[in-house]
Parts: C-alpha cells; structure tokens; sequence
C-alpha cells in the first residue's frame, strides 16, 4: 500500500488480505448479565485474544509486511510501553529482521517479558515522551533500523482498522462502536471503517480522565499534548498524533471520560461474569457505557477489547 495518504476503503480489505495468514480473526463474546447492568446488547470484539494479546499485532504486521524489504533489511524500531513493541518484535520475527525497542523503565513486567520471548531487542529509557524519542533516535543512528511508529503511521491505522471490519462483517445492526483512544491507531482505524463500510454507525472514543488530552484536543479542536498522565490504563497514557487526530476530529461521534476506579470496576465485571482477562485500557470502553446509561440505553454496542496483557502480580485491586 501507499503509505503516504490517509487509509481508503480498499487499503484496508487489502491490509486484511495481507495481514489474515498472521492473525487471529477473534471471536466476538456477548454477556447476557452485563447486558442486563447496561441496559443494552454490548458485543465485545476480543483482541485480548489475538496474536501477542493485543489489537496491535493487526498495525504491526501491515507495517512490516507492505514496506518495501529494502528498507527494512536493517531491520525495525519503535518506542512502545508494551502492546506495539511486543507486536512489532513478533512481526520482526515472522520477516526474519531484528526490532529495536525502546520501552520506559516502568513498562509492564508481563509486556517487557513478551517482547523478549519475540526476539525483540529492548532499550530502557526514563519514562518521558521525551526520553522515548530521544534514546529511539539513537537507535535509529546505530542501527539504520526503519522506524514503525505505535500509531501515527497510515500503514499502522490501516492495520488497526481490520479489526472494527470484522466486527462489521460480523455483527449487524450496530448502533455505536466504542473504542479506547491513546494515540489514536486503533480509534482512527475503527472511524474509517465504520465510516467505509457502515457510516450510520457513531464511533465513540473512551478515555481515562486523568489522561484526557484527546477529549481536550476534540472539544478545543486543536492537538493538546498528554503531559504527566495519571492513569492505571498504562496504554493510553500518549498523545494524539499528527495523522490520527485529523480522522477522531471529523469521524468520531464524541469522546467520553471515565475516572480509573469506573475502570476497576467494569475490568472486575468483565473477569467475573465473562471469564477473560482484559487489560485497563480495554476496560475503559465498558466504563463509559455503564456510567452514560440513559445515553446507550437500548443500543446495539460494539466494544472493541484491545488487549489483555495484564501482570498479575499487580492487579488494580486487592
């Protein structure tokens, strides 16, 4: 694909085409009990369940499987908290190129420990924006590696957006599709192909509300920086990027907020009543419904689970 202009409809078919021998088509899980506490028919779009436990592995492997081999023979490199890196280094792997990754020294034990068992070759860096891209460029110098952004990276978007495809292709009828937002891969990715391939369906972005720089940036209509979040959903503590702001700005219905211990709370009803494990940062998406009831009341809901990369010596609850 060109990588150069903003996704198409037939980018993504092709991107899923291209991706599908790699990936996990995964199941979509309906709760009859938590439909019962939201009062409406939620369908939960499990990439908890794919491929290095995450939506991410989808952006990854577009990346890495539609860049001409040339410029990736010196391999690939990325800074990631966890989900991109260890998708980006299983990528890596399947090409047989090396991946650099930068990860702050808070990352995730159990996302630390995946990116290793992929091969993945990781640098610690202080946990800043800053420091990221700093100790990514050095990399970048030594190695020649080509770099993969997490999310601000058309071929990444078009990547993340197979997975709101399927749930599509899937499940009829749907009223709304709620997405967690960080960068904006994954939500830009889901408003492009509900927009292509069932535009009467509102995306809805869901966010922590002590790292809301993408509700601030929508409403403000202009890029407000993530500075010093303050979240337990480690997956969206970023910023917005310069590529994936521009779709949330005329794509996504609306950006909603929810405070960590709403979060707690619906990852808690999602372990009890469905029995997977998902991650904070997919929690965050069921939060929304259950504290905006009267808002979702009656509606078809399409929720996708991004990940379930959870360390389970450190759960947010006791």
């Amino acid at each position: 694909m060109d990588t150069n202009h903003e996704p198409r409809k037939e980018d993504i078919l092709e991107s899923a085409k291209r991706i599908q021998p790699y990936i996990h088509h995964t199941p979509v899980l309906t709760s009859r009990a938590i439909d019962e506490i939201a009062g409406a028919k939620i369908f939960f779009k499990c990439e908890n369940l794919q491929k290095a436990g995450a939506f991410k592995s989808r952006g990854a492997l577009n990346a890495v499987f539609s860049i001409n081999q040339l410029d990736i023979n010196q391999g690939v490199a990325t800074h990631s908290s966890g989900n991109h890196a260890a998708a980006l280094a299983r990528a890596a792997q399947l090409k047989n190129i090396p991946a650099y990754i930068v990860m702050p020294e808070n990352s995730s034990k159990v996302k630390v420990a995946a990116v290793k068992t992929y091969g993945g070759q990781i640098t610690f860096c202080i946990p800043t924006l800053e420091a990221r891209e700093e100790k990514l460029n050095e990399v970048l110098n030594e190695t020649n590696a080509f770099e993969i952004h997490p999310y601000n990276n058309y071929a990444v978007i078009t990547g993340q957006a197979t997975a709101a495809l399927e749930l599509i292709e899937d499940i009829s009828d749907l009223d709304t599709i709620i997405a967690p937002v960080g960068g904006g891969g994954l939500l830009s990715g889901t408003a492009l192909s509900a927009h292509y391939f069932s535009p009467s369906i509102k995306v809805i972005a869901a966010e922590p509300s002590g790292a809301d720089d993408a509700y601030q940036s929508f409403y403000q209509k202009k890029f407000i920086p993530s500075v010093n979040p303050d979240t337990i959903a480690d997956g969206l503590r970023t910023s917005l990027g310069s590529l994936t702001f521009p779709i949330i700005q005329r794509l996504v219905s609306d950006i909603l907020t929810v405070n960590d211990q709403d979060t707690i709370e619906a990852m808690k009803l999602v372990w009890e009543r469905m029995k997977i494990i998902i991650e904070p940062s997919s929690a965050v998406a069921l939060a929304i419904v259950l504290k905006h009831k009267q808002r979702f009341d009656g509606q078809r809901i399409g929720i996708i689970i991004s990940g379930g990369n959870v360390d389970l010596m450190h759960l947010p609850w006791k």
